[in-house]
């Protein structure tokens, strides 16, 4: 498995739509600002067949550092949980079994 940063997705996009690689840049960026703005204001994001993204508020706890022993109260944050949509749980269906086949 590899990492593909967002340098690299710029790149592929710029060079499947002939954009220049500036404006894709900018346009990428401007969507995950729009995504950060909408979920720090609590928001709910849905994005038909790909997925969904929400906030979720995590409880405080009492947790335990592992090397002294103490225990540590950790208070209580959001995360963003991401739920994904049926074209993407597909697509990844098809990874996997295609993985299986291969394997046989």
């Amino acid at each position: 498995m590899s990492t593909v940063t967002k340098k690299e997705l710029i790149g592929r996009i710029a060079e499947r739509t002939q954009a220049k690689r500036i404006l894709v840049k900018n346009i990428i960026q401007s969507f995950l600002n729009e995504i950060t703005d909408e979920l720090s204001k609590g928001n709910r994001l849905e994005f038909r067949d790909f997925g969904v993204f929400e906030t979720r508020q995590r409880a405080a706890r009492m947790a335990q550092n592992p090397k002294t022993l103490e225990r540590v109260d950790v208070p209580p944050k959001r995360t963003v949980k991401f739920k994904m949509g049926r074209l993407m749980r597909e697509n990844l269906a098809s990874v996997v079994t295609e993985q299986a086949d291969s394997n046989s």
